[in-house]
């Protein structure tokens, strides 16, 4: 479901005072987008399932950590969803890296909220990353999108550690300066 200008932080803190509709309605707002999310990142629907429950439960057990000055409320989300992403792919050992869906991850379509400047924000970075060079565009997307850690972007890339770490520094250092602009 997506509700125009849907205010996560102040869902997110109803959570905290443990609001139960307010809890619903970041579910039945969010949760297939964060099930999409997750299922492309394992490749599995049974598992992603799984941990959409487990990510749910952890932002309702823990929405009283939210603090909206470090961040917005769909993004809190989200990083508890990939953090549990990237343990489940930890766990199992098997990494999969599957190049399209790192790019269709990346590309994701600005979130239902339609604030402008969120929205303003998402094309921002999509346009700073189209801009940067793909030797440093790759490596930064595997490492934020797949989990992957250095090491293993260097032996997917036939590439030294060293060089990885030079071209994910740089990158970063390009994106943050063009996110200033």
């Amino acid at each position: 479901m997506i509700i125009e200008n849907f205010d996560y932080e102040a869902h997110l803190e109803r959570c905290a005072r443990r609001d139960e509709p307010a809890f619903d309605a970041l579910y039945n707002c969010e949760s297939s987008r964060m099930l999409g999310l997750a299922a492309k990142m394992l490749g599995r629907r049974d598992e992603a399932e799984e941990i959409l429950h487990d990510a749910f439960v952890q932002i309702w057990d823990n929405a009283d950590r939210f603090d909206r000055t470090l961040g917005s409320g769909r993004a809190w989300m989200y990083s508890i969803l990939r953090y549990r992403v990237l343990s489940r792919l930890r766990r199992r050992d098997e990494i999969v890296v599957d190049d399209e869906v790192i790019h269709a991850v990346a590309d994701d379509a600005p979130g239902p909220e339609g604030l402008a400047t969120e929205a303003q924000g998402v094309h921002r970075l999509d346009r700073c990353l189209d801009y940067l060079e793909d030797d440093r565009r790759g490596p930064i997307m595997l490492a934020y999108y797949q989990g992957l850690s250095h090491g293993q972007i260097a032996q997917k890339l036939a590439t030294p550690l060293g060089t990885i770490k030079s071209r994910i520094r740089a990158g970063l250092r390009a994106l943050q300066e063009c996110l200033s602009a």
